[in-house]
């Protein structure tokens, strides 16, 4: 074995050989495919057999491609520290992994061992993504496997940080992940299921499978910004010169959507800031975002539910406020709003959301602000500057 790969697992804490092995048309991944899909999948995987005890893959090694299981038992471990590895699960027959490589095109972030003499099923890079393209029921099936193991992963790490007297903080983490996931995961869900309607239209498909690929891309963005908000040091990449007005355009007409969802009335400033700022659109899409959810939470249960967008320009800024006429916040609360992990007015909120807001904006160059009364709404202003500003964490 490879000295470079982690030592070989202790098999006696196997119980057995797993269940009867699964034909690759029964596994999980394979049962949303069509018939010519599967007979894709079939003529384009490998049939690879590994030894108990065999590594399959090591954390760090570039992602290639991703598995399904037709016989034994694998185990996914990552390692903490040193000579120190936590095992995050244990996969039998029908099952697959390897998925998250798919999704970031990102380095393995897991290492996989057969822990029972195992026969897999392997599908390169390409075969996948081209089966999501096409099928946007196999896209919503791997996003909620995910999702799952994540919860999974993330209760087996909780149960171990109440070892390591870091419960309260893994804790939040957590749901933190949880919450943000909840919105594109309800989307990608509600779109599936349209697209299995046997009367859909063809469009009807077209544009599911858009609002699920849309939705992906939103996943994989939060998952990076969670990991850069752990980085001591951003990277920095350039930001490119946009149409405010376009972009502000983009963002209210998923406020507006929203609005009707939740039963309340939006009003915004006839004219938008015809200006050009260098902004990262993604990532400032991500500050509105958080802002008028944050606003619909807030008026939820109010008579008369009303958000209000209002923009102001001068020499130095652009001005962007989201008012509402919700619940408000205490004034001994508002100058903690922009730290990490304070809440306040949330069941299973950890304040992340607006401590990701805050970084997200100052490397913009720009500054948010809130002003607010108990029971009088708030208002948070997001200033941008009009100068140069040509750089920005990616």
């Amino acid at each position: 074995m490879n000295p470079s790969q982690p030592p070989a697992p202790d098999l006696q804490a196997v119980p057995g050989p797993g269940q009867a092995p699964v034909a690759l048309a029964e596994s999980r991944f394979c049962r949303h495919l069509k018939p010519d899909q599967f007979e894709f999948v079939h003529k384009t995987s490998e049939v690879r057999r590994y030894a108990a005890g065999e590594v399959i893959f090591v954390e760090g090694q570039k992602g290639d491609g991703l598995y399904v299981i037709g016989e034994g038992v694998v185990q996914i471990s990552a390692a903490s520290a040193p000579n120190r590895t936590h095992v995050l699960s244990r996969m039998e027959a029908g099952n697959y992994f390897g998925e998250m490589a798919i999704f970031d095109g990102l380095q393995r972030s897991a290492t996989a061992t057969a822990l029972t003499d195992s026969v897999l099923h392997f599908l390169p890079i390409n075969t996948v993504l081209e089966l999501l393209s096409n099928s946007p029921l196999l896209a919503a099936s791997i996003v909620r496997d995910s999702s799952l193991r994540m919860r999974d992963f993330n209760r087996r790490f909780l149960e171990e940080s109440l070892k390591a007297e870091r419960l309260q903080l893994v804790e939040r983490l957590s749901r933190t992940i949880v919450h943000d996931f909840r919105n594109p995961l309800n989307v990608i869900g509600i779109a599936a299921d349209l697209a299995a309607e046997e009367n859909a239209s063809v469009t009807a498909r077209r544009s599911a499978r858009d609002r699920i690929r849309k939705q992906i891309e939103v996943i994989n963005r939060m998952m990076h910004e969670l990991l850069e908000f752990t980085r001591v040091v951003p990277a920095r990449a350039a930001l490119p010169a946009v149409s405010y007005a376009d972009f502000l355009r983009d963002m209210l007409l998923e406020l507006r959507a929203e609005a009707v969802v939740r039963g309340a009335a939006v009003e915004v400033d006839p004219v938008l800031p015809d200006v050009v700022l260098r902004i990262d659109p993604p990532r400032l899409s991500r500050v509105f975002t958080n802002l008028y959810q944050n606003a619909f939470d807030s008026v939820s249960g109010r008579e008369q539910p009303l958000i209000r967008v209002h923009f102001s320009v001068d020499d130095a800024w652009v001005t962007t406020e989201i008012a509402d006429n919700g619940v408000g916040i205490p004034a001994a609360h508002l100058r903690h709003v922009f730290e990490p992990f304070f809440t306040h007015g949330k069941d299973h909120g950890t304040g992340l959301g607006l401590a990701i807001c805050e970084r997200i904006v100052r490397e913009h160059g720009g500054k948010i602000e809130v002003e607010s009364e108990a029971g009088r709404g708030a208002i948070f202003r997001v200033r941008l500057p009009r100068g140069n500003t040509p750089y920005s964490a990616a």
